[in-house]
């Protein structure tokens, strides 16, 4: 459909706006978290408000993407914005961490149906010409959220208190939800058709083993519990497969990754996820520990990270649209991450910050260049009523790439430091302070003990790219249409409110 320029701007307002709140969530909270715990009288429960929401989110993607195949992404997005601020005002007015924990879930839920739905939208209202540009405007949304996210969680706890965290979202949703119902426009997708029950409770109740088989394996006393877990995803995955191969209209339907675009750009995105998305989160203590720095420098490389990101992701989006071209970027971008995670790995202990700063800036430009770019190019692959669909999938990849690889990662780190500290340090205890008010030698020996464990770590993740080479090599060459190409089953209509 065809959208006229003013229309177009704020449809894009009001995707980029609920986009940013469900990213801000992901990373403001963690400055309060503590404080929220210790309010709320549960800081043993407190990991179950990050994981909570994180689990729902992801749990949803395939079905939420489904749904809005089915229903119309429209109802789908307007619905997600709606459930997300009562969620929020729901999460202040908390009273305990078992309320938050519930509130936080369906958050979660309904960001990702916000995140579903805005790159949905943006396919149903843009040629695959104009995809790009508009993708990567919206995809800003999770660089910047990193970026201020921490900051502005710690000013709204220390100043107006943690409520605010999450009633911050409701002034700027509720602005998006009255621009949405204007700018969004219906989308009628044909003959009803038949929604995949068995698939999508199969999927979730795997997913959900799955996540939480990761997330348990890590904690001593819970290795039981953790096997359980992980034979129920077995199970369940077993059967998904099982009933997605008959159903007739699945929820991931695998045939579509027989087409190498597809098959290609989906190995991609879960390269994002497990490469540079899983490693951010260990960066901070890897700088502090390894080249002594103190939590607030050793910040600045994660930043850097993220900034390098945000500008290649703006930047190839622009210029995808121009040239219509999108293979070289993704071969582009996977050489440099791979490169420079390769040079991280060889990088020595002690070297001057400003070097690895350097190099992860290109780790972000890299994996920047391609990160909302292949979700547009395999949208162009699929039929238009099954754009939803394969959105959906492509993020899910990503957040399970994600989750599994920091899950790892996590581990190594951990098992790996514990092997080599020396008699007179605990590993379970040690911190950046007490290694900053140790002996000379002590911090020289524990900053080349994590020098040494993080080698192999991005050793893997440099290979990790290079396997996305291949992907990116492997993706057909082709010039993205300025022609939209509508389903035989579907219209694009204007919302009764315009």
């Amino acid at each position: 459909m065809s959208l006229s320029p003013l229309r177009l701007r704020l449809l894009v307002a009001s995707l980029l706006t609920v986009a940013f709140l469900g990213a801000l969530d992901h990373t403001i909270v963690a400055t309060s978290l503590a404080t929220v715990a210790g309010e709320l009288g549960a800081l043993e429960q407190m990991s179950w408000v990050v994981v909570g929401y994180t689990l729902a989110g992801t749990a949803l993607f395939p079905v939420l993407g489904k749904l809005g195949d089915l229903v119309g992404p429209r109802l789908v997005f307007l619905t997600s914005v709606a459930v997300f601020l009562v969620a929020s005002l729901a999460c202040g007015f908390a009273q305990d961490m078992t309320q938050l924990v519930i509130a936080r879930v369906a958050q979660g839920m309904s960001s990702a149906g916000v995140q579903l739905m805005s790159q949905t939208i943006v396919a149903y209202v843009t040629t695959p010409r104009q995809r790009p540009r508009y993708m990567s405007i919206i995809g800003a949304a999770f660089p910047i959220a990193i970026l201020v996210g921490p900051v502005l969680g710690g000013v709204i706890t220390d100043y107006w208190g943690w409520p605010w965290v999450f009633w911050i979202n409701l002034p700027f949703g509720l602005a998006a939800l009255v621009l949405a119902a204007f700018a969004v426009p219906h989308v009628e997708t044909g003959a009803p058709r038949r929604f995949d029950y068995g698939g999508a409770v199969t999927f979730t109740v795997a997913l959900v083993a799955l996540v939480l088989g990761v997330t348990w394996i890590g904690h001593p006393g819970s290795a039981l519990a953790a096997i359980v877990a992980f034979a129920v995803a077995g199970i369940g995955l077993a059967a998904f497969f099982a009933i997605e191969m008959r159903a007739r209209e699945p929820i991931v339907p695998l045939g579509f990754f027989a087409d190498r675009t597809v098959a290609a750009g989906v190995a991609l995105s879960a390269i994002i996820g497990i490469g540079l998305f899983s490693v951010t989160a260990y960066l901070p203590t890897y700088f502090q520990m390894a080249y002594r720095t103190s939590a607030t420098v050793s910040g600045l490389v994660p930043i850097a990270t993220v900034f390098g990101m945000l500008v290649a992701n703006l930047g190839t989006g622009w210029l995808a649209s121009r040239t219509g071209r999108y293979r070289g970027y993704t071969i582009f971008g996977t050489t440099l991450a791979s490169s420079g995670l390769l040079v991280m790995a060889l990088l020595p202990v002690g070297t001057p910050l400003w070097v690895p700063m350097i190099v992860m800036f290109a780790v972000g430009i890299g994996t920047g260049a391609f990160m909302s770019l292949v979700i547009a190019v395999v949208q162009g692959a699929v039929p238009r009523n099954e754009t939803g669909t394969i959105t959906a999938t492509t993020n899910l990849v990503r957040q399970m790439g994600s989750t599994l690889g920091t899950a790892v990662i996590g581990g190594v780190i951990g098992a790996g430091v514990a092997a080599q500290l020396p008699a007179s340090l605990d590993a379970s205890s040690l911190t950046p302070t007490l290694v900053h008010g140790s002996a000379p030698a002590v911090q020289a020996e524990v900053a080349q003990i994590y020098g040494d464990v993080f080698v192999p770590v991005f050793a893997a993740l440099a290979i990790t790219y290079a396997i996305g080479i291949v992907a990116a090599i492997l993706l057909p060459p082709g010039r993205l249409s300025d022609e939209p190409a509508p389903s035989a089953t579907e219209s694009v209509t204007e919302p009764a409110a315009a």
